[in-house]
């Protein structure tokens, strides 16, 4: 399945990448095993994608959590939470 990664902030910074079209090995079905698949990489994947590490994650530009479904052809962001001043 192909989908749409798109970083933010810090997330972006780390991984040196805006945007990504990645093809997903069968298997992979939410937004945790994207974030998974990912941080496997290694390096600063492993780092910025870190489990434990505040992130926040939306879908087709909706905020979500890391249960949510994933579809062929969809949008999976990663950023940082944003504070306000």
């Amino acid at each position: 399945m192909q989908i749409q990664l798109r970083f933010f902030a810090s997330v972006r910074e780390a991984l040196n990448t805006a945007q990504e079209s990645v093809e997903l090995p069968s298997g992979i079905r939410t937004i945790g095993d994207v974030r998974l698949h990912l941080q496997a990489r290694g390096g600063p994947w492993a780092e910025a994608l870190a489990q434990g590490r505040a992130l926040r994650m939306a879908y087709n530009q909706q905020m979500s959590d890391e249960s949510t479904p994933i579809t062929p052809g969809c949008e999976v962001a990663f950023f940082p939470p944003v504070t306000g001043g």
